[in-house]
């Protein structure tokens, strides 16, 4: 026991560590509450793309030696009006302006990083996230913007429900929708850049949607999802966290293999219960389901 528990707190004796730790338990936790209403509202699509669609202002930051999270948050926020903007009169269709963003910045982003000699280094650097160069002030810019994201979706908490289930019902009850949609999609591109420097843009999608994927296996609440998707994203952190200390494999990596187990784990009970229900009942298994 006193053995497990010296393993528990070794890391904590390193600042860095510390920080690590903080930080991901935040990301954890913000991007799966931010996530639940990706899940709810079907952009799983526009989760991964704006992932994406923040390299160029991050590699911007980055070559020119400025802060990753401001580069990126213009990026993202930028990308996430750009689309409300090509989908507002409804002639051209989410999933295309969704795509079409995505590939281009992207492409300009991948164009501006192949400027700087260290290519390769600088674009993994990018791509899965760098956890131990977190310092206290960017933990602060994080705590500070995280804050802000939670505030802002607990004010609006009703509204949001209502464009994520039914858009009509919010035009019909005079809500302000196009401002919503505009607020979604600039909520998942803050949490995107908060996360980035922790998982990296190519695994950030992970973090937003299994969390909450995993929530809504085990409860139709949406607050009981936001929840049980924050409590999931907080302990993915914190086991990523140990895992990637004892394995020395990179955090990020850590924390999508935990959640993607814990949401086969709750698919494979869920899909045994189903089963079983049916075969009390006495109502035969369909082929192929």
């Amino acid at each position: 026991m006193i053995e497990i528990l010296d393993s528990l707190l070794e890391p904590l004796s390193y600042g860095f560590a510390q920080r690590s730790l903080l930080a991901l338990m935040l990301v954890g936790s913000l991007s799966a509450v931010v996530g639940s209403f990706m899940v709810a509202r079907g952009l799983a699509f526009f989760g991964d793309a704006l992932s994406h669609a923040v390299l160029p202002g991050v590699a911007v930051a980055y070559t020119a030696g400025g802060n990753l999270f401001v580069g990126g948050l213009g990026a993202g926020i930028l990308t996430a009006l750009i689309i409300v903007f090509m989908t507002r009169d409804r002639k051209v269709k989410e999933d295309t302006a969704i795509g079409i963003a995505f590939v281009t910045m992207f492409a300009l982003g991948i164009a501006i990083i192949s400027t700087r000699p260290s290519y390769s280094g600088d674009l993994t650097h990018i791509l899965f996230g760098s956890i131990s160069g977190i310092d206290d002030a960017d933990l602060t810019f994080m705590v500070v913007l995280g804050s802000l994201v939670l505030l802002l979706i607990l004010v609006f908490y009703k509204q949001l429900l209502i464009v994520c289930f039914d858009p009509e019902l919010g035009h019909v009850l005079r809500f302000p929708v196009s401002f919503l949609r505009a607020l979604l999609l600039v909520l998942v591109a803050v949490t995107i850049v908060l996360s980035l420097q922790a998982v990296g843009v190519a695994l950030m999608l992970a973090l937003l949607l299994t969390p909450a994927a995993t929530a809504r296996l085990l409860t139709k609440r949406m607050s009981h999802m936001i929840l049980l998707a924050g409590l999931l994203g907080c302990a993915g952190g914190v086991i990523g966290f140990y895992l990637s200390w004892w394995t020395n494999v990179p955090p990020g990596s850590a924390i999508v293999l935990e959640l993607s187990a814990v949401f086969g784990l709750v698919y494979a009970y869920r899909t045994l219960r189903q089963r079983r229900r049916r075969t009390g009942l006495g109502v035969p298994s369909m082929p192929g389901r």
